[in-house]
């Protein structure tokens, strides 16, 4: 008997991964590798992959991945990505160059616009080299062989969609993020283009997550050994499928936890912030936003931290010994960002007593990680909510980063509301990636109700602790 099953390619900041998925969402097969990302020494901070090699790995990977879950049925194919990552294709359709999140090759152009509040009203976020429109400005003026080539672009994982079924689109979510679209009108916008000096005429057309694109390649179904009756389905960024997991619904509040950590509110309006401290965007069905504060770097610190303090131990070896640290043995900050501050804490580290105490242990750092993280996302999680209230008692949670109890204690005492997380949170992005392939299938799979909750303590007993990770961060403002 074969299970139907879909496939999602989950194209990350750090590694790409492709999964096996049934209708009922066990997880079959997943096969995962790093993303071979490249210097470009045209630039002081850029990045970029090569999207043939991009190409060839996410075949393999899905090779893999099938093995792993045979037999099954493959019903439907989708795609997720890092958010403000693209592909830029040349005016036959043939990739020329990736560009990832992490790429800031626009930063020495950002001072071209001159109505940053403009961009802020109608993209709903703070114009930066972060997203995708400054990414192209810096390809125009510093890699013209490449931009003299260039027909389009497309988000990541709507060119992964693109290459499987040869459909250029742009899905809503992830249009959110390049700075050239107008967020609350739902649509390109010819006024940003004109901002940056981009041809409107090159944006290709947008589409709603969920719509069956077409059958995927024939040549792919041979290589892949699928059914060539396998629709390409329209996906969205990484962090949207991850909320739509945890069955979120309007009101509430998301804490996604991967290499970065977003804040989310999910809204019925378009909000803004006087101050332009939050971003704006849209969720990934037809009317709602997903309204936002962004810790930053937080999940990829905690995973680099246990390989050097616990290279051979699990998580739940990190959790016991965790128990065991009852007071701030160091304080720690790492990086994170906090909405209030104009500039990052580009310097961080640990601070503690003098000579080295006896007491200070490897559980003791990651502890001091895990309160960096919680309090970084505490300092969002207030910002957002002096724009648009929580008033659910409860926040939920997902992602890999929320793999330690020991940091959603911290975070539920901090905010002083209920954490909420479901068994599937480590594979958020491709629970989502199934949930849009049923939907878009028309297959009805109920998702389990059921999650674990950290409540928090009544006693407060971590006041202190904050504001003495309050008076170690300006310490390290003012040094560095």
């Amino acid at each position: 008997m074969l299970t139907n099953a879909h496939i999602i390619i989950d194209f990350g900041t750090g590694n790409l991964r492709a999964a096996v998925i049934s209708t009922d969402g066990t997880v079959l097969g997943v096969a995962r590798e790093d993303v071979p990302y490249k210097r470009d020494d045209k630039y002081t901070d850029s990045i970029y992959f090569d999207p043939v090699v991009l190409w060839n790995q996410i075949l393999e990977l899905t090779a893999t991945a099938l093995k792993q879950g045979s037999p099954v049925k493959i019903l439907a194919i989708t795609a997720t990505s890092q958010r403000e990552g693209i592909v830029v294709l040349n005016k036959a359709g043939e990739p020329i160059v990736g560009m990832p999140n992490i790429d800031h090759r626009g930063r020495a152009w950002e001072h071209i616009l001159d109505n940053k509040e403009e961009v802020y009203r109608l993209a709903g976020r703070y114009p930066t080299s972060l997203f995708s429109a400054f990414k192209l400005v810096g390809l125009r003026e510093g890699r013209k062989e490449w931009w003299e080539q260039a027909g389009t672009f497309l988000s990541i994982s709507d060119w992964v969609e693109y290459m499987f079924c040869g459909v250029v689109h742009y899905e809503h979510s992830q249009a959110s993020e390049t700075l050239l679209y107008d967020v609350e009108r739902k649509a390109w916008s010819k006024h940003l283009c004109e901002m940056f000096s981009f041809p409107f005429s090159s944006l290709v057309p947008l589409a709603d997550s969920g719509t069956v694109l077409g059958k995927i390649k024939p040549q792919l179904a041979e290589i892949l050994s699928v059914s060539p009756k396998a629709n390409v389905i329209v996906g969205g960024a990484d962090t949207q499928l991850a909320v739509l997991s945890t069955s979120a619904y309007e009101g509430d509040m998301v804490i996604v936890s991967g290499t970065t950590t977003p804040i989310i509110k999910l809204s019925g309006t378009y909000n803004l912030d006087g101050r332009q401290r939050i971003w704006t965007g849209r969720h990934i069905d037809k009317d709602s936003f997903m309204v936002e504060a962004n810790a930053g770097v937080t999940g990829l610190n905690y995973q680099r931290l246990k390989k050097i303090f616990y290279p051979n131990e699990g998580y739940e070896v990190i959790e016991r010994e965790l128990q065991s640290v009852t007071d701030f043995q160091c304080v720690a900050s790492l990086g994170s960002l906090v909405a209030d501050e104009r500039k990052p804490l580009t310097k961080g580290g640990f601070i503690f007593n003098t000579p080295v105490n006896h007491e200070l242990s490897r559980a003791g750092l990651v502890w001091a990680t895990l309160w960096d993280i919680a309090c970084s996302i505490y300092e969002n999680y207030k910002t957002l909510v002096s724009v648009t209230a929580n008033e659910q008692p409860y926040i939920w949670t997902c992602g890999g980063g929320m793999e330690s109890k020991m940091l959603r204690q911290f975070i539920a005492d901090l905010t002083g509301k209920e954490i909420r997380i479901r068994s599937n949170y480590r594979h958020a992005s491709v629970i989502g990636g199934m949930m849009i392939c049923n939907a878009a299938s028309g297959i009805d799979a109920q998702q389990p109700d059921a999650y674990e909750k950290a409540e928090p303590a009544k006693e407060g007993q971590h006041s202190r602790f904050y504001e003495q990770w309050r008076e170690n961060r300006e310490l390290l403002k003012m040094i560095f």
